[in-house]
């Protein structure tokens, strides 16, 4: 077990970065020491007043770095990352890091990420940066079971102190080779998430619209080749799936216009790499629209299935006791699934 340290820096406290920095606070020793900064005060404020007498306040990426032994950012796009890390007189390398490590967990571009590597190195020459974007959404940064994909590589140096780390906040934690292909590995992650997504929107909506209860479409999926967690877990059709922000109005979850931006990223690192994609700038199509259309903007990145003008109204008319059947049939897929059949 690596040993952890005892002044941490988190910036950015927004959606993600609270609940994730809370469950460092909460599982690292009662001596560790935390330093936070956020544009918003109110959330540093908040945060500051929740986690007692071991948080401080500071007033800049900067003066994070200047008190902290390794230091965590997690904001929402690659423009508030450089101004993190680069702003000349308040952010982190300004600061004399020394050999600090550096973690980004934000999912932005890989390019932006690079140049702020190329830039420690520069300017830091022992310090460390790495980029480790997550997915698991608001519920997993607050239950602690976000898997972290990591830029580096099995063998580094720091390997199993990142690990150590972040396994307070995560269950999964996935090196993936080097500096920057952990937001590659992000990004490809949420382009695929995005196309099921619509693809399981247009499905169920062919279906109900010809006549078909969406449960038993999702009972076929379950047990077929169409089987997903999107139409497991985050059915984009509401009282699909129980816990899922469609059955909540679309509330919580991982914001559409968070999947625009997200899918625009893969998008154009497909167009940098020269990969052809058949499902890219349409999907992509899809997401921007939702995300400006007053419907939908703010609320889960599902909610496309109301952005493609399909039946959120579809209970009245079909029976309920399909939704006992559908139960029963996930038992028994899960049964037999476990013993290997």
């Amino acid at each position: 077990m690596a040993e952890l340290p005892k002044t941490v820096g988190w910036i950015g406290l927004g959606a993600m970065g609270f609940p994730m920095a809370a469950n460092l606070v909460k599982k690292l020793s009662n001596d560790t020491q935390f330093f936070v900064y956020d544009v918003v005060q109110d959330f540093v404020d908040r945060f500051v007043k929740e986690g007692g007498e071991r948080v401080h306040a500071c007033t800049s990426a900067k003066e994070v770095a200047d008190k902290s032994d390794v230091i965590l950012s997690m904001v929402p796009e690659g423009s508030h990352v450089r101004a993190v890390y680069l702003t000349p007189d308040t952010g982190v390398l300004a600061s004399d890091i020394e050999a600090k490590i550096l973690i980004d967990c934000s999912t932005i571009d890989t390019g932006t990420s690079l140049a702020i590597r190329d830039e420690t190195a520069s300017k830091h020459p022992k310090a460390r940066f790495y980029d480790a974007p997550v997915s698991g959404g608001v519920v997993g940064a607050e239950k602690g079971t976000l898997t972290f994909m990591l830029g580096s590589s099995e063998s580094n140096q720091d390997i199993q102190f990142l690990k150590t780390l972040l396994s307070l906040m995560g269950g999964n934690i996935f090196p993936c080779g080097g500096s920057s292909l952990g937001l590659t590995a992000k990004l490809c992650n949420n382009y695929t998430s995005a196309m099921i997504s619509v693809a399981t929107s247009e499905a169920m909506n062919i279906g109900i619209t010809a006549g078909m209860d969406p449960r038993v479409l999702a009972n076929i999926f379950h047990t077929s080749t169409a089987q997903s967690a999107i139409c497991d877990d985050w059915c984009p059709v509401p009282g699909i799936s129980p816990d899922a922000p469609s059955s909540k109005g679309y509330k919580g979850g991982f914001r559409v216009g968070l999947m625009k931006k997200d899918v625009g990223l893969a998008v154009d690192t497909a167009k940098r790499l020269g990969v052809k994609l058949a499902l890219g700038e349409p999907g992509l199509g899809v997401y921007e629209g939702a995300a400006r259309d007053p419907r939908c903007e703010g609320l889960d990145s599902r909610v496309i299935y109301r952005f493609l003008g399909a039946r959120e109204d579809w209970r009245r008319d079909f029976p309920e006791e399909v939704e006992m059947r559908r139960d029963e049939t996930k038992r028994l897929v899960r049964v037999a699934r476990e013993k290997g059949l």
